[in-house]
């Protein structure tokens, strides 16, 4: 009975994947200017931005970090695992900052496992804005469909606890916000 229930655990262990969503280990030491603190109400996250993959992205969100955009809006879409999006200052899914929508930038080195941060859109591919979504677990469905612009290198445990939202759309109701979400660099 022992061994089926540590054969069983490191089977769960396997297939729960890496926390970070390019390696399993943070780097050693992450750059100020390409690294957000997303502060929720439950902790710290942070995240590493990555320009390698999607300049553009990375470029609008140090923007809207700036300009203090994400302060207090919700993840309105929550669903158990899988995501949490956020970004959306009108909380409908609907909202998007004043400036023009970016276009994809899809690669084929990053994927979308536990940690990763992609861009939300419509069924357009070039109409990402300010939407983004952090990733609950893998879902290699989403690879090359949207564009990953970072990813959770601590405070994924914080993620965790994002209330989510009812049935197949995820929409919450009283959803929690975002407290701050600035640039390590930014001393604001």
């Amino acid at each position: 009975m022992q061994r089926r229930t540590l054969i069983a655990i490191a089977a769960a262990l396997c297939l729960a994947g890496p926390a970070f969503a390019e390696d399993s280990t943070p780097p050693a030491k992450l750059d100020p200017n390409d690294t957000i603190n997303l502060d929720l109400t439950y902790g710290r996250v942070v995240i590493r931005l990555r320009p390698d993959l999607a300049p553009k992205m990375v470029e609008r969100v140090k923007q809207l970090c700036h300009e203090h955009f994400y302060d207090g809006t919700p993840f309105h879409r929550v669903i158990d695992g899988f995501m949490a999006q956020g970004g959306d200052p009108t909380g409908t899914g609907e909202g998007g900052s004043k400036y023009p929508n970016v276009p994809a930038e899809f690669s084929g080195t990053a994927h979308f496992v536990r940690g990763a941060v992609g861009a939300a859109r419509t069924s357009d591919p070039d109409t990402a804005n300010s939407q983004f979504f952090i990733m609950f677990a893998a879902n290699p469905s989403l690879d090359g469909q949207y564009t990953i612009w970072g990813n959770v290198v601590s405070g994924m445990e914080f993620v965790d606890k994002i209330k989510r939202g009812a049935g197949d759309s995820g929409i919450v109701q009283g959803p929690d916000k975002i407290v701050k979400m600035r640039l390590a660099s930014d001393p604001s």
